[in-house]
């Protein structure tokens, strides 16, 4: 048997007995032995009836050897297969599984090469997106340069049943898995990666009945999570433990009971929480060894207080307290989704100004987007089930090619023109900020490399700035960069210590500054 390195090995076993509740009666593990001698230790998930699985994605060429430990299946329990070498494109399995960078900061693949985290919300799109919508979708997605998608993994608030009126489970006491709702889901989050996607599975939605993570008890919700992470597991995922919940005080001891007992046996993929809305839970979550990074949720509100939250918060602050940790706004402001306050819809331009705020307020590692006629996979014109204030949602075929889609192409045209690992947050430079606690919708953002030889720019509405270029290696070139259209403005050099410039117009800019010495 032959299989190509990171990709999935499946392997089949059928019990000798029928089981009453086979997830709670039955425990398969399979030993796999690396060519160097590292071992894996792979948990099985039930398929039905006396059918158990194991997947497994081998990250070593040669000869791996296998070896399964429960007793109670007809099948040989032991073999061997040849990881060889993989000659395709993918990214994901030319440069591996994404790992935490070794400062901590951003996101790598296993092989070093910089992993830009820029992901679509699509958290019905597994659950009701037909598979050559499917396809569609994630082609026009790659496409458009996103490198992950998120997604529900179970029925939940806003998705009660599939097209046959069936759910992931059934039972409150003592849950029973129903894998044929699994199976119909597992050719989309393996499609996912075939298109050189991330996916980034919710396992647990956490708010709303009748979401699992309101409604299960801590039992069961691990028993669902490890069937979940059992099952998809081997493929390039990112984990979300926890969706939209509410995990501070008491909550938060019950999810890190969760976070231990599910990840505490393979924690080979990287893992995090998405909060509810202005939500801050690093404290709570700090000293997790399987929280791996920090996952936060700036929302649908429009309010001055909601705007301070993001520019002048938690998520401006972090990144200077340890351990460091990349930092990620998993859920800014939705394009089409009605404002909590205003009652507006967002526009292209809110939705920009809030990924470039997140990328730059902290050190810069990814970002999500989100559509209202994409999360919710609307079909038709619609307000989504069980948001009666969120607005109508446009259909999500017409919603992929949005101004704020073409946006998200512009901006990751941008980042993919510099070294963006580098960044961090330098407001320092800024001599003028526009932006206050009293109007916060005018904050300038600065990011700038350690080394002092890149620095961007970031201002959401015309301005006149002025900087400290002395921070910064001169001479230098400057560049404004219209994040609307995706265009460079001719370039010129600076060498002064301080500069003021004007925007080209009233509208949002990106300014560019790299050293000389870097061209």
């Amino acid at each position: 048997m032959e299989i190509t390195i990171m990709n999935v090995l499946e392997l089949i076993f059928e019990s000798r007995y029928n089981y009453a509740n086979p997830i709670w009666d039955v425990n398969v593990k399979v030993n796999f032995l690396s060519p160097s001698g590292k071992k894996h230790i792979v948990e099985g998930f039930w398929d039905g009836g006396k059918i158990w699985k194991v997947r497994f994605s081998p990250d070593e060429l040669g000869v791996w050897k296998w070896e399964l430990e429960n007793s109670n299946f007809t099948n040989e329990k032991s073999g061997s297969f040849i990881c060889t070498e993989y000659k395709g494109t993918n990214p994901l399995y030319l440069h591996g599984p994404v790992k935490l960078s070794q400062n901590r900061k951003f996101f790598t693949h296993s092989d070093g090469t910089p992993f830009f985290y820029l992901a679509d919300t699509a958290w019905n799109g597994v659950l009701k997106a037909k598979l050559n919508d499917w396809k569609y979708y994630l082609q026009t997605r790659k496409e458009q340069g996103f490198t992950a998608i998120q997604f529900v993994s179970t029925n939940w608030r806003a998705f009660l049943e599939d097209e046959y009126g069936e759910t992931a489970y059934t039972g409150k006491e003592q849950i029973q898995i129903n894998p044929e709702f699994f199976k119909r889901l597992d050719p989309k989050v393996e499609m996912i990666n075939m298109y050189g996607l991330v996916a980034v599975p919710v396992i647990l939605w956490a708010l709303g009945l009748p979401s699992p993570g309101v409604i299960l008890s801590e039992d069961n919700l691990i028993k669902l999570a490890r069937y979940i992470v059992a099952r998809w597991g081997a493929y390039q995922v990112i984990w979300i433990l926890g969706g939209d919940g509410d995990y501070k005080g008491e909550k938060a001891e019950k999810w890190k009971r969760i976070g231990r007992n599910v990840f505490r046996e393979r924690h080979d993929r990287l893992i995090t929480m998405h909060p509810c809305g202005l939500s801050w839970i690093v404290d709570e979550f700090r000293d997790e060894d399987w929280f791996d990074f920090i996952g936060y949720q700036s929302g649908h509100g429009d309010s001055i207080d909601d705007i301070n939250w993001l520019v002048f918060g938690p998520p401006s602050q972090e990144w200077l307290k340890e351990p460091k940790r990349p930092i990620v706004n998993l859920e800014p402001n939705y394009e089409f989704h009605l404002a909590y306050q205003s009652k507006k819809p967002f526009t292209d331009f809110h939705v920009r100004r809030a990924l470039y705020w997140s990328l730059l307020l902290s050190p810069t590692c990814g970002v999500t987007y989100g559509n209202h006629g994409i999360w919710f996979w609307a079909e038709k014109e619609e307000i989504p089930l069980d948001h009666p204030n969120s607005g109508i949602a446009p259909i999500w075929n017409k919603a992929i090619v949005s101004q704020g889609a073409k946006g998200v192409i512009h901006l990751k045209k941008f980042f993919s023109s510099i070294e963006w690992w580098k960044l961090q947050p330098s407001q320092e430079i800024l001599i003028n900020q526009p932006g206050t606690t009293e109007k916060p919708y005018k904050k300038i953002v600065v990011s700038m490399s350690e080394d002092k030889d890149l620095a961007v720019l970031y201002t959401p509405e015309g301005a006149n700035i002025s900087l400290k270029t002395e921070l910064i290696k001169r001479p230098a070139i400057i560049k404004w960069f219209n994040p609307r259209t995706g265009e460079f403005l001719n370039g010129e050099e600076i060498n002064a210590p301080q500069i003021s410039l004007k925007t080209p117009d009233s509208n949002d800019w990106i300014l560019l500054i790299v050293s000389k010495l870097k061209l």
